[in-house]
């Protein structure tokens, strides 16, 4: 079985994972965070793990724990180093709340550069209801024996620039999804895959952040090539997950003057619909 191929390691609460994106409260409403580069993918900080650390900073500020609804709006590229989150409380309610939060960072002139803006809604989601009506049905993905990760790629790679996220995670890609690193992409804009993190930790609201946006773009399934910058990217967090590996299905289907949506699903052990987003990226067509 799949849960076999990760030996469960790390812990929520203490891994990799939860210590590069851990915040400590400086004031009221400020947090301070060191953005790692292990998450770095080609030339930026990747985006789902900057979300995810914005995330953890609302749910310290704000009473409700658990991201419900997150949208983040990506002004400039983030690089590793020192950040600053600044949070705000719009509204308290019974079962949720919202907050607003930004991360900046120093520029090389040391200006303050605001690099993401996010507004949310937080709740329990121990306390939702056990009632699912869904249409949904999980993706139909090969055993991961089958399914082939980073590890595995050939020595020439597709795309230049920084990995260093890959060795953070666990994945195991669906070779159907695959052609683009041996230079046939499907031109589908198909991506999909099985995930994990790379110490066995298993998956909570925030990481989830991190799993709709940590799978190769699906531009590359449509023969391009480069840095993929999200600019804007919404996902919604519909229950907490259960142990064991993900499964990430990824479509695009329109790709226009430049700018593509990705719409990303996130499936548990338990065969339910956990994670769901979609965001609009720019795409290098040259």
């Amino acid at each position: 079985m799949a849960q076999a191929a990760q030996a469960a390691q790390a812990t929520i609460g203490d891994s990799e994972f939860d210590r590069d994106t851990a915040v400590t409260l400086r004031a009221p409403g400020v947090y301070d965070t060191e953005l790692s580069a292990g998450w770095t993918i080609i030339s930026a900080v990747n985006g789902g793990y900057l979300l995810a650390t914005l995330g953890r900073a609302l749910a310290d500020a704000l009473p409700h724990p658990d991201p419900f609804t997150i949208s983040a709006y990506y002004l400039t590229a983030s690089q590793a180093g020192p950040a600053t989150i600044r949070t705000e409380t719009v509204r308290t309610g019974r079962t949720l709340s919202t907050g607003q939060a930004s991360l900046y960072q120093q520029d090389a002139e040391g200006n303050e550069v605001e690099r993401i803006r996010v507004l949310a809604s937080y709740g329990d989601l121990d306390a939702l209801p056990d009632d699912v009506r869904t249409t949904a049905t999980p993706p139909e993905f090969p055993p991961v024996e089958h399914c082939f990760g980073p590890q595995d790629a050939p020595e020439h790679r597709p795309v230049e620039g920084s990995s260093a996220i890959t060795d953070r995670l666990w994945l195991k890609i669906d070779p159907a999804t695959l052609g683009w690193a041996l230079g046939a992409p499907t031109g589908k804009g198909e991506m999909r895959a099985w995930f994990g993190l790379a110490d066995g930790r298993d998956a909570d609201p925030l990481s989830l952040l991190l799993a709709v946006d940590a799978l190769p773009p699906t531009a590359f399934d449509l023969g391009l090539k480069g840095w993929v910058p999200t600019v804007e990217l919404t996902v919604h967090i519909r229950c907490r997950p259960a142990p064991g590996p993900l499964r990430v299905a990824i479509t695009t289907r329109n790709l226009a003057g430049g700018f593509l949506e990705e719409d990303a699903e996130v499936w548990d052990s338990a065969d339910r619909l956990v994670a769901q987003s979609r965001q609009l990226a720019r795409a290098r067509l040259s």
